[in-house]
């Protein structure tokens, strides 16, 4: 669902890019005499607004919430069918949700606030109190009572009346609401359509919908948050379970809700870690599978499909799977440097875990007759000490020792090292199993900055005269 966040100057429009991280498409629209760079320019904001609101469209304002809500007053109706709006401090400071309860407006509003690293300023007495919002169950639940007739319960629980439920629902569980054995009121969760009921003041009924299982697998990048797109965050967020290798859960911790669930395994348990993300998806639960950098790149977006393809297992053919791509290790070693991958290049992974010594050598020898600059991977391990030292035999038998060789190490993390040494005094002592390598062609060049670790780039003419050389 698209969300509307509006800015009214230019400097709101930085903060609303972050704000746009955690919602689902976040359109950016901004008063047209004062922004620019924003998705979509008008020019009075009152028709505009109120435009929006009447189609039913979530608001986001980043300004004072006194004006969202004057500007909307006269096209307020009914509340089960208000929108989420909301208001942000212009600091980022401050998030309010102000209208649509009924749909969602405290959700959004944690999410943003999360994403800003702010608590949000929620006001609703059901939901302080009891630490659940009754009026508007989380997804996969649907409420069968009228709005009176839920805003009538709410009022008697609020005024000391206690409550006992009937079927099981982890949120209500998890709730503060007054729960007894003998209460005067009921809370009843039943299977999606086993026959009729009849909600009451008394009696507010949930019924639990089907719901379709859904797998994401994602790449968070080597490792800053700066790295991870929004796209990506916003699965995150949205999760029941995350699966995954502990270091690379580790990275993203930070973004967990108490909701979501952690499942971490050891590192060479691909297979395993996939099965486990199926079978969970398949119970209907939402799955992000945390892969760094590119899941699609030597990571777990191949396991899934291998397992999916030989596990033949019926419950996984109904899960929902998205692959949400990130930004590869051998992409932000190339941005420390310059740009040694502008050219044509290979990717490979030294590990002979899962193919043959054999074949390495085979397509090390075909990528450096090539002339393609070459991205390493998994270079060098506890186990596996000897091959970059072959591996730099075979390159040396095609490329100068002068080659440009880039080292970077625990990209994006603590520790983070980027070196440029060339390919003839390349050894394993340079390398580990955090280190990305890469490897210049015959074209690849060097602009030394004095003290500073040189620009490496690779020329897009190939053997050609330069760009710009005026000739």
């Amino acid at each position: 669902m698209t969300v509307a966040i509006v800015v009214l100057n230019q400097t709101s429009v930085s903060l609303a890019r972050q704000v746009a991280q955690g919602c689902a498409d976040g359109v950016i629209y901004g008063l047209d005499r004062r922004t620019t760079g924003v998705d979509v320019s008008f020019s009075e904001f009152g028709p505009t607004l109120r435009s929006l609101f009447e189609q039913r469209i979530p608001i986001i304002g980043i300004c004072a919430a006194g004006i969202l809500i004057r500007t909307l007053a006269p096209v307020l109706g009914n509340k089960a069918e208000d929108p989420p709006v909301l208001a942000i401090a212009e600091d980022g400071s401050a998030v309010v949700p102000l209208l649509g309860g009924l749909q969602g407006v405290n959700d959004l509003a944690r999410q943003i606030a999360q994403v800003l690293q702010v608590s949000p300023a929620i006001t609703a007495s059901g939901e302080i109190r009891f630490q659940t919002t009754l009026l508007s169950p989380p997804r996969g639940y649907r409420l069968l009572n009228d709005p009176d007739q839920a805003k009538g319960f709410i009022a008697e629980v609020l005024g000391g009346a206690t409550v006992r439920q009937v079927g099981e629902a982890a949120w209500l569980e998890s709730s503060q609401l007054p729960w007894s054995e003998s209460g005067e009121l009921t809370v009843m969760v039943r299977p999606h359509e086993t026959g009729p009921v009849t909600p009451t003041e008394r009696c507010l009924v949930y019924e639990k919908l089907p719901e379709q299982g859904r797998l994401a697998i994602v790449g968070t990048g080597p490792g800053c948050a700066e790295w991870m797109s929004p796209q990506v965050r916003r699965t995150l967020l949205e999760a029941t379970d995350w699966v995954g290798y502990r270091t690379y859960l580790n990275l993203v911790e930070s973004l967990r809700l108490p909701s979501i669930k952690r499942h971490e395994s050891e590192n060479r348990v691909e297979g395993d870690r996939a099965r486990q993300a199926l079978d969970l998806a398949s119970t209907g639960r939402r799955v992000v599978l945390v892969s760094s950098g590119d899941p699609g790149i030597f990571a777990m977006a191949a396991a899934v499909f291998e397992v999916l393809e030989t596990g033949k297992n019926p419950d996984w053919q109904q899960v929902e799977i998205e692959v949400c791509p990130g930004i590869s290790a051998m992409q932000a070693a190339a941005a420390q440097v310059g740009a040694p991958l502008g050219h044509d290049f290979v990717v490979m992974s030294l590990s002979d875990i899962l193919k043959p010594w054999s074949v390495i050598e085979s397509r090390l020898q075909a990528a450096a007759q090539g002339d393609f600059a070459i991205a390493l991977y998994n270079p060098v391990s506890k186990q596996r000490i000897w091959q970059l030292d072959r591996a730099r035999e075979l390159l040396l038998e095609w490329r100068s020792p002068s080659t440009p060789v880039v080292l970077a190490r625990n990209l994006g993390r603590s520790g983070q090292q980027v070196r440029v040494k060339p390919l003839g005094e390349l050894t394993a002592a340079d390398a580990d199993m955090r280190t990305v390598i890469l490897i210049g062609s015959s074209q690849t060049r060097q602009v030394q900055r004095g003290e500073k670790l040189p620009w490496v780039y690779t020329p897009r003419c190939y053997g050609k005269k330069a760009i710009g050389s005026g000739q």
